[in-house]
């Protein structure tokens, strides 16, 4: 089992900025992607960003250039700096791992999720 705790988040003005946390630990044999989603209220949860094997990156197009997620394998993390933050930005962001055992089979692993929410 892999465990994910999440930190950050809260209560920001628009153009302000927020940073997030995700740690993971338990049975981690190899941490193939990690990434940020979100959901806001009455929305589907929708990919915000993700690194696949602690390098390539994906962002969502609303957040491109404003968010810079990063990872660091030592320490099973990953982040998540959200600057110019803007009221749709505002939901609940969940932490995703993937992690591979030794024979390469996927696991799929959510946090607990954690608000933010950005006033006008």
């Amino acid at each position: 089992q892999v465990q994910l705790v999440e930190s950050g988040g809260g209560l920001v003005q628009a153009g302000g900025s927020l940073s997030l946390s995700c740690v993971a630990s338990g049975s981690i044999f190899k941490i193939a992607v990690m990434g940020w989603y979100r959901q806001a209220p009455g929305k589907q949860r929708e990919l915000v960003a993700n690194i696949i094997n602690n390098s390539v990156t994906t962002y969502a197009d609303s957040v491109k250039g404003r968010f810079t997620i990063s990872g660091d394998n030592a320490k099973n993390t990953v982040y998540l700096q959200m600057n110019s933050l803007k009221p749709e930005d505002t939901a609940v962001y969940y932490c995703n791992v993937v992690v591979l055992t030794p024979t390469q089979t996927p696991w799929n692993y959510w946090g607990q999720g954690t608000q933010v929410t950005v006033s006008s």
